[in-house]
């Protein structure tokens, strides 16, 4: 198979993480609201390229009431609490602890899963979202922690991109870079709103177009790098890769920031690493029914679940239409998506 798409996801890890620590440094002269709308705004320019291809702004004639909440609900968790939070918990600690904990998203995402959005969680995820539990409680005491507060802000972050990532999932009609250009628009002007309205901006010129600039690279081109790296690999390799993203951002803090790994961090990063590989690797696969089913959203032929054909493209290709969904029965491992919100009966 061909390097390039294992390169953009690798690039893809690599820019998502070197945001901790530029943010770091951005937090010296902008504040933590002004900082995150700049950031997303960045996100938003670098996206309209890629969502106007896709339609821009504009929502399918199909959308309705729960489409237009879920991408609400995605705005709000994904675009305005989370990056504040974590910018908040990041001025209190170093950028290497708080790049560790941002492997807590993929353990919020499960763990939300099953609380809220019908999905299952076996054994090795229960144990992945353990140890990444404990390697965060181990960080709490790393010297550059500033304490539990510190872990409660970037964790209330990742509870709040483990919901947009949910939310964002069920959205009917858009694509993943027409939500980020809602979210990185709407968030990030809302942010930045609020920031201006407690205090003046008293950075210059230079410093705000490098908070656009992070927010463009480490955001926006990030997420392109990684959608058109599924695309062509699959998204669970590519999400194997972007899962190398945090400890980019440990590496990055060390080289950039000149941050010193103490003892705390030397043991907590092989237990993230470990509780990060068991929530990746865990399957949940066994036999159900889907029911019929017309909608919109963007899609390719190369799964189990859209069978109908188009003369001269390409099954791998992605593109979005009204279609329909026969009935059908089979089995394969799935996740709580468009095509799977049924709940499952466990033995007493």
């Amino acid at each position: 198979m061909h390097k390039t798409p294992f390169m953009m996801a690798m690039l893809s890890a690599l820019l998502f993480g070197a945001a901790t620590p530029a943010s770091k440094l951005l937090l010296q002269g902008i504040g933590p609201f002004q900082l995150a709308g700049l950031l997303y705004l960045g996100a938003a320019f670098a996206l309209v390229p890629a969502a106007l291809r896709q339609g821009g702004f504009a929502l399918p004639a199909r959308s309705d009431r729960r489409n237009r909440l879920r991408l609400s609900g995605a705005v709000v968790f994904g675009g305005i609490i989370a990056p504040v939070a974590l910018l908040f918990g990041l001025r209190l600690a170093g950028a290497a602890s708080v790049s560790l904990w941002l492997n807590l998203e993929l353990a919020a995402t499960a763990v939300l899963g099953v609380l809220v959005f019908r999905d299952h969680l076996g054994r090795k995820g229960w144990i992945g979202v353990a140890l990444a539990l404990l390697a965060s409680a181990l960080l709490a005491g790393a010297p550059d922690s500033a304490g539990p507060l510190a872990v409660v802000l970037v964790l209330l972050a990742c509870l709040c991109w483990g919901l947009d990532n949910h939310l964002t999932a069920l959205i009917d009609g858009i694509s993943p870079s027409q939500s980020t250009l809602w979210k990185g628009s709407i968030a990030g002007s809302v942010n930045l709103i609020i920031g201006l309205t407690f205090e003046p901006i008293s950075a210059g010129f230079q410093q705000l177009s490098l908070a656009l600039l992070v927010g463009a690279l480490c955001y926006g081109a990030s997420i392109v790098l990684y959608i058109h790296s599924a695309q062509q690999i699959g998204a669970t390799r590519a999400q194997l890769l972007f899962a190398s993203a945090p400890f980019f951002g440990v590496m990055l803090s060390v080289l950039l920031l000149d941050e010193s790994l103490s003892l705390v961090h030397l043991i907590a990063t092989p237990v993230f690493l470990l509780g990060v590989s068991l929530l990746l690797i865990e399957s949940h696969t066994h036999r159900h029914n889907h029911a019929a089913m017309t909608h919109e959203h963007v899609h390719s032929h190369d799964d189990d679940h859209h069978n109908h054909a188009h003369d001269g493209l390409a099954d791998s290709a992605r593109h979005s239409h009204l279609h329909t969904h026969q009935p059908m029965t089979h089995q394969h491992p799935h996740w709580p998506d468009l095509h799977h919100r049924h709940r499952h009966k466990h033995p007493h």
